[in-house]
């Protein structure tokens, strides 16, 4: 049975809702940056994939633009410049997933993941040519656009399946 326009718009408002607390959990966890990346980024990228399946492309997008916008808001993107970037390798992301999934999760996630890694990496790589940071800050900025980026897309693939087979789908 196909979800109706106000089920889907339900679906879409809890996963930005969730998305957003996710990304609140940084304000309140007491660990240090470095693991909240790795949980943060996880759960967004699985909110991203489970939005894509349940509710629709438009409610992926929407969580795709929302979400950096929070993580500047939080201090963690400290530059509005930093915005823009983050907001296209999440709908790559989103938009490599969705190309591929008939192919298969796996290869559908990896590649989106390799995407999104490269888009940010290149991307920041390039702003901070721009931009005059501290060179340890620099330095923190290239590492969480790094291979950090490569787990927490590929964990957020393994919670979405892991949710959508939940829900029912497939």
């Amino acid at each position: 049975m196909t979800p109706s326009r106000p089920d889907l718009l339900a679906r879409a408002a809890l996963l930005l809702a969730l998305t957003v607390i996710f990304q609140s959990l940084r304000l309140i966890i007491p660990v240090p940056p470095f693991f909240t990346t790795f949980i943060i980024g996880s759960l967004v990228n699985a909110c991203l994939l489970i939005a894509l399946e349940t509710a629709g492309f438009a409610a992926a997008v929407a969580i795709a633009l929302v979400a950096p916008v929070v993580a500047y808001l939080q201090g963690l993107l400290f530059l509005p410049v930093f915005i823009p970037p983050v907001a296209a390798a999440h709908l790559l992301y989103v938009l490599i997933y969705k190309t591929l999934l008939a192919r298969g999760r796996i290869a559908a996630t990896l590649s989106a993941t390799a995407a999104k890694t490269a888009v940010l990496f290149a991307a920041f790589t390039w702003l901070l040519t721009f931009i005059n940071v501290p060179p340890k800050l620099a330095a923190g900025i290239m590492f969480a656009m790094s291979w950090p980026q490569v787990f927490t897309g590929i964990m957020g693939g393994v919670l979405a399946t892991i949710v959508v087979k939940r829900l029912g789908g497939r």
